[in-house]
This record gives structure tokens, sequence and C-alpha cells, in this order.
């Protein structure tokens, strides 16, 4: 074991720092038979007073060390970084790769010889993946699952997506103050990350196929009994993999990332994915880019009703069979998953699925009856979008998915802010909204502002959607005609940093085309005219974040993380 190195073995074995850990050890209040010669298991937990998608996780540590205890292995909980989406700002994107940084570097120079990784909200669960896979240590993910679904008057209410439909009704007048409190208590009732097909969702599932997680553990709801006891056996099964010594790079293949991709896609998942996995990839040292995501989709059915695609949330995805009986009908599409490579379980990863039953058909549909034929997300590509954009298809009005109109720009977030109410904007059902300095360096961070609010006059109006284009991000709970993710950003000259309001703006998702329709000449000259803006940071992290930070195309990881290079393990003495 790894941890050996530390401790020594004896009580003269290893020399002057091993009888130095040992010592120390012993003031934890720790005998030595109860460590020495175990598996040593770190229980990275982001659980924090102020994230509510991981309030539970304090908790469920105790069962993960239960199941460490009992294969005979010896816990040792480690408090990492907490990222809430709802809390932190500008956007926990911002402090994703902090955490993946910290989260190796744990692994990395303490006396651990595998993990178990605990979190769930959003950013949270490729963070520790990615510090996973460059540390390259035996580790499995314990997600935090869904919270349970909500209530309000009679109708089930999905976390974010009826957040943002009830925000409208409010501002359209046709919703009280009154009745707005009761969604308000009604929106999130448990622990557990948002119960629609959000981000916190995908990734978790994703994680799960990636086959870093025991099979089933993804859509476990956060407070179902069955959530304790798979905590229970990830941490057994920690033990088992540093015995076995099973890495990530054994388990992290571009199969493995494939199967990734068709599942978010099956899912009608997030977004957010796509700039997830292309990171995790990255880390993995597999190469992945937008384009995998879009021929994948063309194969790929979407095979889950959850919102916000469909109707359902994720208490019913589980109570319907849960990912397992996703994965067995996505399956039955030829050639599409690989179902021999290896996972956490020590199984193949066709044993995730085989026996699994779908017990509402509804919810999780077959290849036959699918909610729709393709995958929900689509890449874009053209003048506006050199590297890249992506819409969520499946989510946005059908009218609008061949469209062209004139641009109304807003530089900033706050412009959009103080702006979008004005009439005197004279914004229609044809404008196309843009939005800029909202990508990785423009943000910063990345935030999800891309689905712009739509004014309030027309809302009044009974306009419910609208074209908008930005190189921000959006949540996953959320919908709309929304083009996300356009690269190269504004903050770093690319052209949507040109576009004027009245610019002629056509979107062609049958094509995968985002067009400015202006001449090269015009564009050359507003390029000659442009001025980059001033950096956000001087000092601190963000001006690390900002020398180093890649575009949305590229994962948004760091540039010296992403690349191969040496990073040699500490010697303990």
């Amino acid at each position: 074991m790894r941890s050996a190195a530390w401790f020594g073995q004896g009580s003269t074995g290893g020399g002057l720092r091993a009888f130095s850990h040992r010592s120390r050890m012993r003031q934890l209040g720790y005998l030595p038979e109860e460590h020495l010669g175990k598996p040593v298991i770190a229980i990275l937990n982001t659980w924090s007073d102020i994230n509510p998608c991981h309030m539970h996780l304090r908790e469920r540590a105790e069962q993960v060390k239960r199941g460490v205890w009992q294969a005979g292995g010896f816990p040792l909980e480690f408090p990492v970084a907490t990222l809430s989406e709802t809390f932190q700002k500008p956007t926990p994107m911002l402090y994703r790769n902090l955490l993946s940084m910290e989260a190796e570097e744990l692994l990395r120079s303490y006396p651990v010889d595998g993990a178990v990784l605990m979190g769930g909200c959003d950013k949270t669960i490729p963070a520790l993946l990615m510090g996973a896979a460059s540390a390259d240590l035996p580790a499995l993910v314990v997600p935090a699952g869904p919270m349970l679904r909500g209530h309000h008057r009679g109708r089930t209410l999905g976390s974010g997506t009826d957040l943002w439909a009830y925000w409208d009704e409010f501002r359209a007048g046709r919703l009280t103050e009154c009745e707005l409190s009761e969604v308000e208590c009604g929106l999130a009732r448990s622990p557990g990350t948002c119960m629609t097909m959000g981000t916190a969702s995908t990734m978790a599932a994703a994680a799960e196929v990636l086959g870093m997680t025991l099979p089933g553990a993804s859509s476990i709801p956060a407070v179902d009994s069955a959530h304790y006891r798979m905590a229970s056996a990830s941490g057994s099964r920690a033990v088992a993999m540093a015995r076995e010594g099973l890495r990530p790079s054994q388990i992290l293949s571009r199969e493995a990332f494939q199967d990734a991709a068709a599942t978010v896609l099956a899912l009608g998942g997030s977004t957010n994915a796509l700039i997830h996995l292309v990171a995790m990839a990255g880390r993995a040292g597999v190469t992945l880019a937008l384009e995998d995501f879009d021929r994948i989709g063309d194969r790929t059915p979407v095979l889950a009703d959850v919102r916000p695609v469909g109707r359902y949330l994720m208490e019913d995805f589980y109570y319907a069979g849960g990912l397992p009986a996703l994965l067995l009908q996505l399956s039955k599409v030829k050639d599409l998953l690989h179902p021999e490579r290896p996972t956490v379980a020590g199984t193949a990863f066709h044993e995730y699925y085989r026996d699994a039953a779908t017990h509402d058909g509804d919810v999780i549909r077959t290849p036959e009856t699918p909610v729709a034929e393709t995958g929900g997300v689509a890449v874009l590509h053209g003048n506006l979008a050199p590297d890249g954009a992506v819409i969520k298809h499946l989510a946005a009005d059908p009218r609008l998915l061949t469209h062209t109109g004139p641009a109304v720009v807003f530089d900033s977030y706050a412009d959009l802010r103080d702006r979008i109410d004005d009439p005197a904007l004279g914004v229609t059902a044809d404008s196309v909204l843009v939005l800029r300095e909202a990508g990785p360096l423009g943000g910063p961070g990345m935030p999800e502002y891309g689905m712009l609010p739509i004014p309030g006059y027309l809302l009044e109006k009974g306009v419910t959607d609208l074209v908008r284009i930005s190189d921000a991000r959006m949540s996953g709970t959320s919908y709309g005609a929304c083009v996300l993710h356009v690269a190269p950003e504004s903050h770093a000259g690319g052209p949507l940093a040109l576009v004027r309001t009245g610019d002629l703006i056509t979107l062609d998702v049958p094509a995968r085309q985002l067009r400015l329709e202006v001449d090269d000449a015009e564009l050359q000259r507003r390029r000659a005219a442009w001025q980059p803006p001033e950096p956000h940071f001087e000092r601190g992290y963000g001006a690390l974040y900002s020398a180093h930070i890649t575009q949305a195309n590229q994962g948004c990881d760091f540039d010296f993380l992403a690349r191969p290079g040496r990073n040699p393990l500490p010697d303990p003495h």
C-alpha cells in the first residue's frame, strides 16, 4: 500500500519520519493496529452549511466510513471546497478548476491509497473527477442524489425549470406576490440536487456511465434509504479498489467518454455536460471534441421524458428504473455503447444494466418510442462561432430553429439587466437577443446568463421564446432557443464582439449554422476598430484563472492542467 511509505511497519520500521507519522496518528486517537497495513481511504467531502445540495453529506460520509471499516480499510475524511450553484458568485464555474486542483493535490500529498469523492451540485462531480484523473489513485464517486419533487397547489414543481417559468408568470402580471411566495416554499423541499435533468443529474449520470460510480448510484434520491446503502457499499468497494490497484487511467478511456456523451444526449441532459466532459477527457489523456457530440447525437434517441425536455422529474425517473433501465434501452441501438470496458465495480460496463427493468414506459422510453429520434443538443458553426456553439434545441420553440432576425446587443450582463424591460429597445418576437462579455474570461467564469430574459412587455403579449445568443452557459434546468458557449468568446476578440444592434443573424439548427449576415469587408473594419477589454483581475486566484483558462470548446480547463507532463509523487521521508 502507498500509505505504508508514510507509516512503516512495527514500532521502529521506516525510520524517523515514519516514527513521527505514527506518533501523530496516536495523537489523533488511533492505535497502530487500527490503521497499519490497511488501505487508507480518503473521503473528499464537499459538505457545507452554504450548500443545500450537499447538506446531507456530513451524515452520508458516516455510511461511507462504515463501509470502509467493514471492508478492512481505514477512512479519513477530508473537507474540500464546496461549489454551490445557488450562492457562489459570479459562478462556481470560476472555481471548478480550483476544486480539481485541491482534490488532486490532497490525494497526491497525503498517505492515502484510494478515495471516495462525495458531491453532486453542478460543477462538483466534474471537478472531483478531474482531480482524481490527474492524481490517478483508485477512486469512485458517491453522487449527492436529487432532491424530492416539488409541489404547489397539486402540481409537481421542478427546481430551476419551474423557477424560471413562475418568475416569468410573475413578471407578466399573471401571478401575485402571495402565490409566488407559495411557489418559493414548494420548489426545493429536501436535501439533494435539482430534481430535473439539470447539470447535477446529468453529470452524476455521466459519472456512472464512465464507470466511476457503483451501478445505479446516480439516480437514487438523496433522502432515500437506498442512498445510505449505496454510500456504505461505495466505501467497501474503495477498499477493494485500493487493494486491486484499479485506477482511473484504467477506466477513463475514449470509449467511456463516448458512452457518457451518448447517455447525456439520450437523457436530454444539460449543455454544460459538453464543457465538463471535454475537460474531464483532457485530464484522462483522451481527446473529445464538440464534433464528437454531434456525430454521436445523430445516432442517439432521447429516451428520458424528464424536464426541462420532458414532463417528469428525477424521482419519477428513479422509480421507473433509473439510469440502468435507460442504458438497457440505449444498448439496443446498434454499436452505440461499448459494453466490455472496465468500471470501478470490477465488472464490465454491461453488468451495470444487463438485468435492469423499466417500470414506467412513459418516463423511460424505448428506441422505437423515443421522446425525440436524435439527441437534444446541436453543435453549431459559422462566422459567428468559428470554434463552435451549442443549443439545446429540444427545449426550444421549434419555430425558432430556423430563423433570421435583427440583433439587439447587450455589452454585459449589467447592461442586459438594466435595459431588458425598456420598451424603447424595440424588441419584437423576431429579434435576436445577443449578450457578450459572459464567457470564460468576460463573465468572468462563464456564468449561467445564457437564458436571457424575455422583455416583460413581450411576456404580457404571450411571447414565450426568442432566439438568444451568448458566450455564456445556462443552467441545465433552463430552456428556450438559447445559443450558448459561442467560441471564441467576445472578450478574447471572437466575432461576437463585432455584432451591432440591427445586424441580421441567422440560426439554422438543421444545417448546424450560426451566421452573422454582415460582409467580410465590414467585419474587417470593425475588427480594426475593436479594443480588447480591461482584464477583470490583477491579483489573486482570478489573475491565475485569467492567465490560463481555455475556451468553451476546449473545456474551460487551465492550460497547465490539461497537458501531460512530469508531476512526481512526494517522498514521505
